[in-house]
Formats: C-alpha cells, sequence, structure tokens
C-alpha cells in the first residue's frame, strides 16, 4: 500500500480527466492525471540525481496547483518524504520545522521567495532551492542553488522506479501548530495515508465519484489538503486548484466555470463567497455539498447554504494527528424525512467516525463516559490512520 499506486491508477484508468488549476502566475492552466504523473515521474528523477534518498525530507512551500501535486508524487515515490510547509507560521517557527525537519530541498511557489529567502540563511540543511514557475517568469533570487521547476522537467526524464521500499515508509511529514511549545511533527507513512484515501473514499465520508468535480480550497499544508490530494486521484476525480486566489470572486468564478460539484474550505472561505454571492445576486448551480472544518460551523452558515443555494453542509472534524479524518456529519438516513429544523440538532455537531477511527471519551481517571451530547472528558482516538507519538 504505497502513495505511488494512486497516481498510477489515476494515470491508468482516469488519465484524461483534468485537473485545472488557477496558476500562481494568473492564467487557468489545464493538464491530465496522465500528464502529471509523467511530470511527477520527471521531479523524482531529478531528486535521485541531486542524491535524495529514501527517508529524506523533500518541503515544498506551495498553494494548491498542479505543479504542488506534481512535486508530491514525484517526492513520496522514490521514498522521501514530502514535509509541507504552511506559510502562514510566524518565520520563527517555519525556521524552527525546516531545521527540526532537516529538509534538504524546498520547492517553492513564486509567491513565497521573499519569505524565504527571508528565513533560508538560518536554515543550514537546505542545499537547494527550486522556484516551481517556468523560465519566462522566473525571479532573479537570492535564494543559493536556486533552480526553476519547468527547467528541471526538461532535463529530466520519466524513466524512474517508484514504489522500491516498504509501505510502512515515511512518505508524508506535516507540522501542527496546536499544541503547547514548538509545532510538532506528524509523520505519515505511505500505508497509513492509502488506509486514510480508501477511508474518505467511503460513502459514510466523502464519497467522491469518477463524476465528482472536487475543488479543495484547503491548502495542501494543512493535513494533505484533508486528504483531497490522495483522495481525488484515487476517485479519478475532476480536480480544480486554486492556487493563490482564495477571495469570494475567484472561488465563484472556479465553482462555476468548472462546473464543481464539491469543495472543501474553512468557514472563512465560505463566508467571503456568500458575501459575494449576496451582493452581486449570484448562484450556483452545479456545487451539491461543501465540507467545513477547521473551527465550529456556525448555524447561520449551515442554514444560508441549504435555504438559500439548496447546498449540503458536512461538517468534520479532525487533527493533523488524525490525517486528518476523525468524524464527518453525513445525516443518518433517519432523519432525511424529518424538518430541517429537526435535523439542525445533527448538522451543528461534527458527527461520527468513518470505518477504522475508535473513539472515546474518558474521565482524567481513565473510566469510560457516556456519549450523551453534555459530559466532558478526554477524547480517546485510535485508528490505522491515527499518529502513535509525534516526529523526533
Amino acid at each position: 500500500l504505497t502513495v505511488d499506486k494512486i497516481i498510477d491508477h489515476a494515470k491508468n484508468w482516469h488519465g484524461g480527466r483534468e485537473v485545472v488549476t488557477r496558476s500562481v502566475e494568473g492564467p487557468i492552466v489545464r493538464t491530465t492525471y496522465a500528464e502529471i504523473h509523467g511530470r511527477a515521474k520527471r521531479v523524482s528523477t531529478a531528486l535521485k540525481a541531486w542524491g535524495v534518498q529514501p527517508g529524506d525530507r523533500v518541503a515544498t512551500l506551495a498553494w494548491n496547483t498542479a505543479r504542488h501535486i506534481e512535486a508530491w508524487y514525484g517526492i513520496m515515490g522514490i521514498g522521501a518524504v514530502c514535509h509541507t510547509l504552511n506559510p502562514r507560521l510566524f518565520p520563527e517557527q517555519l525556521i524552527y520545522i525546516i531545521n527540526h525537519a532537516e529538509d534538504r530541498i524546498i520547492f517553492v511557489d513564486l509567491t513565497f521567495v521573499p519569505l524565504l529567502e527571508a528565513i533560508l540563511a538560518h536554515c543550514p540543511t537546505v542545499e537547494r532551492v527550486v522556484v516551481m514557475t517556468d523560465e519566462w517568469t522566473m525571479p532573479a533570487t537570492k535564494l543559493p542553488q536556486a533552480e526553476c521547476y519547468e527547467h528541471v522537467l526538461s532535463e529530466s526524464h520519466e524513466d524512474c522506479v517508484w514504489g522500491d521500499f516498504d509501505e510502512q515508509t515515511a512518505c508524508g511529514l506535516c507540522y501542527t501548530s496546536g499544541t503547547t511549545g514548538n509545532p510538532k511533527g506528524v509523520l505519515y507513512s505511505h500505508r497509513s495515508n492509502f488506509l486514510h484515501t480508501l477511508m474518505g473514499l467511503q460513502s459514510t465520508v466523502l464519497g467522491a465519484t469518477p463524476s465528482e468535480v472536487i475543488l479543495p480550497v484547503v491548502p495542501m499544508f494543512h493535513a494533505n489538503a484533508w486528504g483531497i490530494a490522495f483522495g481525488g486521484p484515487g476517485a479519478g476525480s475532476k480536480l480544480v486548484m486554486p492556487g493563490a486566489k482564495m477571495d469570494g470572486a475567484s472561488i465563484y468564478e472556479l465553482l462555476e466555470e468548472e462546473k464543481v460539484t464539491f469543495s472543501a474550505a474553512v468557514p472563512t472561505v465560505w463566508q467571503g463567497l456568500l458575501g459575494h454571492m449576496k451582493e452581486n445576486g449570484l448562484k450556483l448551480s452545479t456545487v451539491k455539498r461543501v465540507l467545513i472544518g477547521g473551527s465550529a460551523v456556525p448555524e447561520s452558515l449551515i442554514r444560508t447554504f441549504h435555504d438559500d443555494y439548496g447546498i449540503d453542509v458536512i461538517q468534520g472534524w479532525g487533527m493533523t494527528e488524525t490525517s486528518p479524518i476523525g468524524t464527518l456529519s453525513n445525516l443518518p438516513p433517519e432523519l432525511l424525512a424529518k424538518p430541517y429544523d429537526e435535523q439542525m440538532k445533527w448538522r451543528i455537531k461534527q458527527g461520527t467516525p468513518p470505518l477504522g477511527v475508535e473513539l472515546k471519551l474518558k474521565n482524567y481517571g481513565g473510566q469510560d463516559m457516556p456519549h450523551d451530547g453534555h459530559t466532558y472528558g478526554r477524547l480517546m482516538v485510535k485508528g490505522p490512520t491515527i499518529a502513535g507519538k509525534y516526529f523526533k
């Protein structure tokens, strides 16, 4: 169970399916899973030429784009660890996690070149930087050993073997700032990410299909875009990648122009979208479901989506440590025929765990507590996609 098989599957059986990106440079770019697969192989070949070994950490500092997906699978395919850096952290925190992870190479979007220039002198393990752009827009940069992504791929080839390692090999690294002290690293194995992908494709979770068109607004540096960076290719769904523009107008344009059926984001993104649509008298013609997580979802947000646009809201809970799916609020069938006001008692909760995740509520003495909607306790989470310890 290695994740290179996910993009292999997408290429073999859904190779012509589109992946659409609002590029960091501006234009809309269209590619396919077959093209992404080939370019990811070129990334792998380049990494091996630079001496990257299984277990080495290779970072990305990038938005959701097709190039990011290529780098993602190219890094993981040779047994290296893809460390997604969160650009919204303080510079001091970024320096800490780059050094703690001992990242050797960083793939960086144009947007974040100035940020990386400001901190890289404090990151001695970084040997090389790849700027994820073409030669026409490659900036003059102070970054040492800076390479142009498209030039690297043009000089590389696709003759690279993937998956030549054990499924317990590490493949992804995310740091969480949701604890005390410095951010802590959560290391995902190929097996855990593959199983998490299968979990996410359950009909009681996200249930994506080849006919789905998915817009993951949630960044890939937030717990693997909530699993969509694996689940989309795994299902053969069309992916629509928003790039750097998260404002209501930009998101609306992609939702409508690309006929998106499902999207995932935090509440603030959806509030911006709803504000834009209300101000301009707009509707959504194809979106059926939205997944909202990251913080508690206001009841008003759920009602607005349903009442004004006929869109079903799925609320999710999870953590970096849970890969991240922990629970989802898909409505039980016995509530479907109930009035919407009665359903709301369920919809405002975070829901139930999917197959593969076990939950218990215990008091500080270790005794089980009732799941009655009122009792507080310590949440215990167990499963093959749940972190057992932090990195290092």
